[in-house]
């Protein structure tokens, strides 16, 4: 069994088109790490300077990891993660 990753449509270049992907990892930082290895150059679009980027919202079985632990929140098997960017804008 994999932790299911829910990609953004804005990132599936980075896998191919896939809606979702399989990782594994102990925490979210060793999980986008491990995606890393198969989809090169989406760590960097989630993380910066080892923090989760600011206008990056990340979900752990639909609670959000920023009242979780952060990067370091801890993950297992069976796990979903959603990656949602955050959107803003609109007319005035």
């Amino acid at each position: 069994m994999a932790i299911e990753v829910r990609i953004p449509t804005i990132l599936r270049t980075y896998t191919d088109g896939a809606k979702a992907v399989d990782g594994s990892g102990d925490t979210l930082a060793e999980l986008f790490t491990d995606l890393d290895t198969r989809h090169a150059g989406i760590a960097a679009r989630i993380v910066d300077d080892g923090k989760l980027r600011r206008f990056v919202n990340v979900y752990l079985n639909d609670e959000d990891v920023r009242f979780l632990d952060g990067i370091e929140t801890k993950v297992t098997d069976g796990d979903n993660v959603t990656i949602l960017p955050a959107v803003a804008g609109g007319m005035r």
